[in-house]
């Protein structure tokens, strides 16, 4: 599902602001002081876990974007140890639970986003899929850096 979702936000994301491949933000901002316990916490918990079910619901407004809306409990419990194991260290935004969700178009009118809400809704078929990871990026004030892919290898 990966290469797909990374496809239409290629064709949908505006070009300079498309930084990355699609993806699942877990949280917006980890405080950098804390990278060797961030690092530590997200091998062992890929260690722990075989890759983590998901389901594909369908299409998401983001009000001035377009998303591909996911369920994954398993997800959200590894969001949940996370959370817990870095309380006090996070930003407000990242102390709620997340809309797990694939962003596809971002930063664009309302209308434009609606049109192509209308376009993809009839397309997306509901479907299971697993992530096979996690994944920690540095925010560098437009680019992204990878640091690091930590792939899910427990039972």
């Amino acid at each position: 599902m990966a290469g797909w979702a990374t496809r239409l936000r290629t064709q949908h994301f505006p070009p300079e602001r498309n930084h990355l491949s699609a993806h699942v933000t877990l949280f917006h901002a980890l405080p950098l002081s804390a990278g060797s316990e961030i690092k530590a916490a997200l091998a062992a918990e890929a260690a722990q876990h075989a890759p983590v079910e998901a389901q594909l619901e369908g299409i998401m407004s983001l009000g001035r974007g377009t998303a591909l809306k996911l369920t994954s409990p398993a997800m959200l419990g590894i969001w949940q140890d996370l959370a817990d194991r870095f309380f006090g260290l996070l930003t407000p935004q990242d102390t709620h639970r997340p809309r797990l969700h694939v962003t596809i178009q971002n930063k664009v009118s309302p209308q434009e986003a609606k049109a192509l809400q209308a376009k993809l809704t009839p397309t997306i078929e509901p479907r299971a899929f697993r992530f096979a990871g996690l994944s920690l990026h540095i925010y560098r004030n437009g680019p992204w850096e990878h640091v690091r892919t930590y792939p899910f290898r427990g039972r």
